[in-house]
């Protein structure tokens, strides 16, 4: 025992040692392409650069846009490393590079990038860990529209499929975020300019992404993240007079993947809002045995679970044909405050079928004051 106890005093030690040792990590997020997410960190690199820090650009894109390339002049620029990729020759980011010539700080452009098959890393937000962890700090970009957990909601909003996602932990882990903000008529203007995208795509664009409704609802999403990031860091660095019961949220989900995937990501969103740990439940009974559950809902279920993993949950699995039971007892053994759920796909005579059971779930989680929430 003394031993273990010995260990864990080491552990959280070297834990400490490398967390004084790893990089800042700076992330401007916006609601879209053309707010000057870019514009700002070349900026923010100059002004580095005349306080006597050694910034390099790891990596930017500036799409050509003609105020923000002339930024570019005067800032030490890493190059890039070249791979030829079924015929083509293209760039990515040389992160052996950066860590080799170290700099204090490296500008990382588009963090939701995924990279050429056969790097390294899949996503750009690996790479830029690596860079973190070998003690360079890093700014870098991204729209909100980006956040895995906001996936459902964005693709509502813009009625366009977002592929390149980053997972809300790497915000999570940001030292700061700062929200690059235009109004939806300013954001527009810059458009009709000419200054976000060429004359040929401007009409295009106005008739699809760039409505005043759509982004007004982006720019609503990108303050929110910003003002829970604040919170977060509040409730971290304040000391609070009066302990708290810690928040612990659970999501029960079932073979429905449609339902599963909004309760996973809802539930992402409130524990990424409270900055708490959360588990996803999945209690597989009898009916939903290997041998009896199709293949389809199989790959769906792996898959939410998956989804889960990357959005920090804790997934548990258990087999079990007391569903009200197993949920009260994982939530008092993991000591749950809020319990997640899908609205129920029920007709009338099932509801009076499954009453007892739903009573017994609000009389026990009552007991313990824990939180029901229904998600839509």
């Amino acid at each position: 025992m003394e031993d273990e106890n010995k260990a864990g005093s080491v552990r959280k030690f070297l834990d400490l040692v490398k967390k004084s040792r790893r990089g800042k990590f700076k992330v401007y997020i916006g609601m879209s392409a053309g707010v000057g997410k870019t514009y700002r960190m070349l900026q923010e690199a100059h002004a580095l650069l005349k306080s006597g820090i050694n910034i390099q650009i790891g990596y930017i894109e500036t799409h050509n846009r003609a105020e923000t390339h002339v930024l570019l002049h005067g800032l030490p620029l890493i190059q890039r490393r070249k791979i030829f990729y079924r015929g083509k020759e293209l760039e990515e980011m040389d992160v052996q590079a950066i860590i080799n010539i170290h700099p204090e700080v490296v500008i990382v452009d588009e963090l939701a990038h995924t990279n050429v098959e056969g790097s390294k890393n899949t996503k750009r937000w690996q790479d830029v860990s690596d860079i973190l962890d070998a003690g360079i700090s890093v700014i870098s970009a991204v729209n909100i529209q980006h956040l895995e957990s906001m996936n459902g909601e964005i693709e509502k909003i813009t009625g366009i499929p977002i592929n390149e996602r980053i997972p809300d932990k790497i915000l999570e882990l940001a030292d700061e975020i700062v929200n690059i903000d235009l109004t939806a008529d300013e954001l527009i203007d810059r458009l009709k300019a000419g200054k976000i995208y060429d004359k040929s795509k401007i009409q295009s664009a106005l008739s699809n992404f760039f409505q005043s409704e759509r982004i007004l609802q982006l720019r609503e999403l990108a303050l929110k993240e910003v003002a829970h990031h604040l919170e977060r860091k509040i409730s971290i660095e304040i000391p609070s007079q009066i302990k708290l019961r810690p928040e612990r949220f659970m999501a029960c989900i079932s073979t429905n993947s449609h339902t599963a995937k909004i309760v996973i990501r809802k539930t992402a969103r409130l524990a990424s809002y409270y900055r708490s740990p959360w588990i996803v439940l999945y209690v597989q009974s009898s009916r939903e045995s290997g041998d009896r559950i199709k293949l389809d809902l199989q790959r769906h279920l792996i898959n939410n679970f998956k989804l889960a993993t990357e959005l920090g949950a804790e997934v548990i699995k258990i087999k079990s044909d007391h569903i009200t039971k197993t949920i009260i007892d994982i939530s008092r053994e993991k000591e749950i405050t809020t319990i997640c759920i899908g609205k129920p796909h029920l007709n009338l005579f099932q509801i009076i079928m499954r009453t007892a059971i739903f009573n017994q779930l609000l009389r026990n989680i009552s007991a313990t004051e824990t939180d029901l929430v229904i998600l839509s």
